[in-house]
Order: structure tokens, then sequence, then C-alpha cells
């Protein structure tokens, strides 16, 4: 016969493992990251609620089960915990406050995960709004793009609500390879800043090399090969070469963001007097193929701002 305490034990566990699966995700934005997220989530046996500007992007995650609705407040009354993926600090702000947004319906409990990548202002501002109305917050900007999106690859950078990160241990772990907590509100969003800077620094750095390769007379294969066979072989290197070398840029992330979080950084580091001579001449050259029609490109389309006469 079982013990009393041993049948107590095997009641709390179903008991929390059927609590676990009562929790209802929302997620806001649905787009080249949002969308890749939201499959994962829905292929762990998930039930989620979306909502995206462009309500049609809504059609693959929800012909794979996802329920669409018709305000991103309407994703937070249905949802305990909400997950955002925006574009940028103005959309975070506006999806945020607007009449039909998350603070209007955000109530005592709820979470508001915050997956964009947007500075240490906005990021506290909405949390501020959220956590005023009794509800949750925690900020999470993932590092990552397009295809680790879709793997369940990404890794989560985040800071606010230790408690919610606890909660929400099991879908992050779905979507991502790796999640760290990193303290208080705003240091998730400084971190992502930092990571993505030195990120478009070196893709710069890289198409500067493809290019002088390419200008004097050198196979672009054959430096690519000589990268990943020595101490600067690099996964985004190794990506996306090939295609650079073809004047090719399919979109895994956009260069206008890029140059975006490159512009954020910059002023990162202008509130704390950090000098980034680097990363300040690697935004010129974002903001180069930008004005030349490269912004819904990949940011490895700052490739063409540098090539010699291409």
């Amino acid at each position: 016969l079982l013990k009393a305490e041993n049948i107590e034990e095997n009641l709390s566990k179903r008991t929390e493992l059927q609590t676990r699966k009562m929790v209802t995700y929302g997620f806001v934005g649905i787009g080249i990251m949002g969308r890749g997220m939201v499959l994962n989530l829905l292929k762990a046996g998930n039930k989620v609620v979306v909502w995206n500007r462009s309500a049609d992007k809504c059609a693959d995650v929800v012909a794979a089960g996802a329920t669409q609705v018709a305000t991103p407040g309407d994703v937070v009354k249905a949802a305990d915990v909400t997950f955002a993926m925006l574009a940028d600090p103005e959309i975070a702000l506006d999806i945020a406050f607007r009449a039909d947004g998350i603070i209007a319906a955000i109530s005592a409990g709820k979470a508001y995960v915050d997956c964009s990548t947007v500075d240490e202002e906005c990021s506290g501002k909405i949390g501020a709004a959220v956590t005023a109305k009794g509800g949750r917050f925690l900020e999470s900007p993932v590092s990552g793009s397009k295809k680790p999106a879709e793997d369940g690859q990404l890794i989560f950078l985040c800071a606010g609500d230790k408690a919610v990160f606890d909660e929400i241990a099991a879908a992050l772990d779905v979507m991502g390879k790796k999640s760290l907590f990193l303290g208080e509100t705003g240091a998730g969003a400084r971190m992502k800043l930092v990571v993505n800077m030195v990120m478009g620094s070196m893709m710069t750095a890289f198409s500067e090399g493809l290019a002088l390769a390419e200008s004097s007379e050198l196979s672009q294969e054959a430096f690519l090969d000589v990268l990943d066979n020595g101490a600067m072989a690099c996964p985004m290197f190794k990506m996306k070469g090939p295609n650079m070398a073809k004047g090719s840029y399919p979109t895994a992330f956009p260069l206008k963001h890029q140059q975006k979080d490159m512009r954020l950084a910059l002023a990162l580091g202008d509130k704390v007097a950090q000098a980034l001579p680097v990363a300040a001449a690697a935004n010129e050259s974002f903001k180069l193929a930008r004005a030349a029609g490269q912004a819904d490109a990949d940011f490895s389309a700052v490739h063409s701002a540098v090539r010699k006469g291409k």
C-alpha cells in the first residue's frame, strides 16, 4: 500500500502539471521572429492567442492552432502571460499605451514579457505602467534571428520580475536554447544593444574584407575558407558569406532594424560617456545601405554599401 505522504505527493505533482497545462500564452507581433516563436509554443502543446497589426500575417500560426483576436488588449485579457515581439521603441510604446493596448487590459497577476529590442527608457516606461496596474513585467529581448526563432535556438536576455522568469521557464526553453536573468528592468535592454552593436560592427568589417578581396582580385571563396579555418571562424560569417559574395542578401534580420540597434547602442554610449568609434563608423555604413534602398534586405546588405562600384 502507498503511504499517505506518497499519495499526497503524487496528487500535488498531478495538480502542478494540470496547472501548467491551463496556462494560456498571448503573443503580440507575428513577424519574422514572432511567427517561429509562436509555432514552437504551439508544437509544444500550448494554447496561444495572437494579434498582429497586419492581420493576414497571423494566417500560418492560426492554421497551426493559435486563436487570433482583434486587439492587443484582447490578447492580454485572454492570456495569463503575454509575449510581445515588436520592431522598435515607437511601436512597442504604441502597442502598450494605445486605447485598446496592453496597459488598458492588464490586471493583477497577469504578466507581460516584452521580447522587443528597445532602449532602457522604453522598457522602463512600459514596465512601470504594467506594474502600476498590478501586472508583472519581464523584459526579454533575444539574441538570434529568423532561423534560430524557427528552430527554438534563441537566447533570452531577461530582466525585471524574477518570479515571472521562473514561471515561464518551460516556454522559454521551447523557444530558445538559453535564458539569462540579468537583474532589474533595463539590464536586458542594455545587454541586447551591446550584443547587436558588436554584431553590426563585425558584419561591417566582414563586408569590407569581402569587398577588398574582390577589388584586389582575390577569390572571395578562398577568403571565406581562410576565415572559416582560422581563429576568426564565426557562424555568422559562414552562414552569410556565400550569399554576400554573390551580392544576395535574403532577409533574416532586416537592415533597418540593425541600424536602429546601432543608433540605440550609440545613444547608450553617449549616456554613459563610453567612446564607440568603431560602432559609430559601422553605423554610417548601415545608414548608407539604408539610403540606397536596402532597408528591408538582410543586415548583411551593408556589404552593398562598401562594395567598389557595385
